[in-house]
This record gives structure tokens, sequence and C-alpha cells, in this order.
């Protein structure tokens, strides 16, 4: 299946309620769906923040569905689980990921947090990522976007979002032509805005990464050296 290539981003939040969404669905004549005439929060439910992670080698999507704030923290979070539930049975002894993902928003290429809570994961693990940012006024170049997203939105289209369990049941439920399958889990932690990474922790994370990377260099080396001393040997003399 070669290397996990994976495409990541936040879908925009949803408040849980009996509220309208957008879209039509079938109904039997006369007895057209009723919702509320505001989309005002409700406290009691709440709302949810799905984010979306689409793996380009199976087709295969992965939503953590938060219902705390979208930080660099839940989307670290995010992969991490993906990678537990999904990544590492369908990859097993793989050791490197590659994840494209937005320049801006919680993981932004300058977003320090990210950066720091990609290395704890990556260290965690033993991965060695690699992390593509599209360009600025390209976020919908981003698979994710039209290979996950677009089909959800489809398939909930005119359907009230009013609880939680509603929400993992037609994100678990989408599908298409092509075969695309989707897990839903629901992320009960609380993430909270403003934390800071200092330059220290910023440079631990640095060096856990150069490190990662001239471990797996000096690996790559090791086994060539290897090979090429069992090619000599393998040499008869004149």
């Amino acid at each position: 299946m070669g290397l996990p290539v994976i495409s990541i981003d936040c879908k925009k939040k949803e408040n849980l309620g009996n509220f309208k969404n957008g879209g039509a669905e079938y109904r039997p004549k006369g007895k057209p769906r009723h919702v509320y005439d505001h989309d005002w929060l409700i406290k009691e439910l709440g709302k949810v923040a799905p984010f979306g992670i689409y793996n380009l080698n199976n087709n295969v999507g992965y939503v953590n569905l938060g219902q705390s704030r979208d930080t660099a923290e839940f989307a670290s979070e995010s992969v991490a689980r993906w990678w537990h539930f999904i990544g590492e049975e369908n990859f097993p002894g793989c050791r490197k990921l590659f994840i494209v993902c937005d320049g801006g928003g919680s993981n932004g290429s300058r977003v320090r947090l990210w950066k720091w809570a990609l290395a704890c994961f990556a260290e965690f693990y033993g991965l060695e990522i690699h992390v593509s940012h599209l360009p600025p006024g390209t976020s919908k170049w981003n698979k994710v976007e039209h290979r996950l997203f677009s089909y959800i939105s489809k398939n909930w289209a005119g359907q009230p979002l009013v609880d939680i369990e509603t929400v993992v049941n037609l994100i678990s439920n989408t599908t298409t032509r092509t075969g695309l399958k989707v897990r839903c889990d629901i992320d009960n932690n609380e993430y909270l805005k403003g934390t800071k990474i200092t330059d220290g922790e910023l440079v631990r994370s640095h060096l856990i990464l150069f490190w990662s990377l001239v471990l797996e260099l000096h690996h790559s080396w090791f086994q060539a050296c290897r090979r090429l001393t069992s090619y000599f040997l393998t040499i008869p003399y004149a």
C-alpha cells in the first residue's frame, strides 16, 4: 500500500439541535420536517467540531468529533487517534507519515503548539512525520475537502443535527460509489485556547525531529554498508 499519506482539516462547527440544515430530503407528501426558526446555540446540547482525516492510499476517512475548541492540540490529537485506530493497523511496521494540510488555522505552518504536539506524537509512536502546507488561497486543493467533507455534507443535507449521536451516525454512514468508508469517534477532551510553547520547548521538539532523522539516516547507512560488505565478500578473487 506504500507509505501513508493523509489530508487533514477541521470542518466548520455545527450547532446541535432541531435547526435547519441546508439541502433537501425525501419526505411523505404534506409532511414537511418542522425545525426552529432560529439557530441560537442551545447550551445543553452545545456544538461539535468535526476534524476530518482522509487517507489517500485506501479511500478511508476518519472524523474526530470534538465538543470543545478547535486548537492545535485538538488537531494533533485527531491525527494521533487516526493512527491508533486506523493507520497502525492498515500500515503495519510503517515508521513514516506524510501529512497535507492548510497553511493556516489550528494546524497552521506558524503555530508553535501544532509543531510541538506533532513532535510529541512522533516521539511517542516512533514515527518520522513530514508535513506539507498548502500555499495561501489554495485550501480547496486539500483532498479532504472534496473527497470526504463534500460527501458528508451531501449525506446529512436537509437533516437537522438534533444530537451528537445523530451526527456520528450520519458521518459513519457516508459512502460513495468508489467505496469511501468513514469512521467517526467522539472526543470528550477539553481543549483550552491560549496555550503557549516556550522557546525551550520548541527547541526540544526540533531536536526530537532532528535526532529522529539522524537515527533514520544512520539506520539506512548501516543497512547500505552491510549490503555493500556482503556484495564484496561474494566476489571471487582472481
